[in-house]
């Protein structure tokens, strides 16, 4: 099958990218290179099934023109987004441009294509701060970051797109992804400070929050799975995670301290939240995927721990 990906170059785009052309497909990739290398593409670039196009979905004709016609166009996997909450609390016209326009951007790419299928990278910000478990039928869905409303926004859209020109949409709820070739994230940002400072160690808010972790291989499993398996159903929405209650930032950046082999004393910023629109602590239900047939292999803590190591050497602390 020909498959498109949209950020192909960024942290999970990539390993999908990598992931796709090991099962024989053709895949067209499309990044503005905002956060994402072409050092995240080295296996991908040389392969005869691969092309890349350098160019910013949220103009969406632009990246339509840029992609030109793709034989045979079977899904769109759609990864492209802000992946920085605070900058987009801060300035909300990053979202509404990198988060909301770039669905808007995958829709026309898979119309002018011919794909008739999308898959998106959604995200458990869309339910906002809830104390019970997050399952698919939750609602109202109330996010406190424009991220999170932007994304709910894009499912909107992608909803709609399945009652046009879609003949299927997939909804994947991410909980905190983890892994090498990360752009962002609580172990990145740790990591960076660090060499910024080898003897402080600045951590955001108290420590506590506690959210559930996935390696970004295990998500892109799951992914895989639910498409192969998931039915014909116009529009499907599952969240994705580990199967525990999460790990702690303090616990995280133990680890990052004890990676790096600083000895940098914590110094936490205090709060129950790292930033506006964080949320502290959340519970993800992923008893609808493990009723179709997928279950992870790694703990929150274990996919932590992989996802340490692997960075802990991109950044060359080990």
């Amino acid at each position: 099958m020909s498959m498109i990906v949209t950020g192909a170059a960024g942290f999970i785009g990539s390993q999908l990218v990598d992931r796709l052309l090991a099962q024989g497909h053709s895949v067209v990739g499309i990044d503005n290179l905002s956060r994402g290398t072409r050092e995240n593409l080295a296996l991908a670039l040389p392969h005869p099934g691969f092309r890349f196009v350098e160019g910013d979905v949220s103009d969406a004709a632009a990246a339509v023109a840029a992609i030109g016609p793709v034989p045979g166009a079977d899904i769109v996997w759609h990864l492209a987004a802000n992946s920085d909450i605070a900058a987009g609390v801060a300035d909300s016209r990053i979202d509404i441009r990198d988060t909301f326009m770039t669905c808007h951007g995958a829709l026309e790419i898979a119309k002018a294509t011919g794909a008739r299928r999308l898959a998106f990278a959604s995200t458990s910000a869309v339910y906002g701060d809830v104390p019970e478990p997050l399952v698919e039928t939750h609602g109202p869905m109330l996010p406190i970051s424009n991220y999170g409303a932007m994304k709910l926004a894009g499912e909107a859209l992608i909803s709609a797109g399945a009652e046009s020109h879609l003949a299927q949409a997939w909804i994947f709820r991410f909980p905190n992804v983890v892994g090498g070739r990360a752009t962002h994230g609580v172990i990145n940002d740790l990591f960076l400070k660090l060499r910024r400072d080898p003897t402080e160690l600045e951590v955001l808010g108290d420590g506590k929050q506690k959210k559930p972790y996935l390696h970004a291989s295990e998500l892109i499993e799951a992914m895989l799975f639910i498409v192969a398996n998931g039915g014909e159903a116009p529009r499907q929405i599952y969240n994705i995670g580990p199967e525990d209650d999460g790990f702690d930032v303090a616990g995280i950046a133990a680890g990052v301290i004890a990676a790096s082999k600083t000895g940098a004393r914590i110094r936490y910023t205090g709060g129950d939240r790292g930033w506006v629109g964080d949320v502290p602590r959340f519970s993800f239900s992923v008893e609808k995927l493990a009723r179709l047939g997928w279950r992870p292999t790694l703990s929150s803590a274990a996919a932590i721990a992989r996802a340490i190591g692997e960075i802990a050497v991109e950044r060359g602390f080990a």
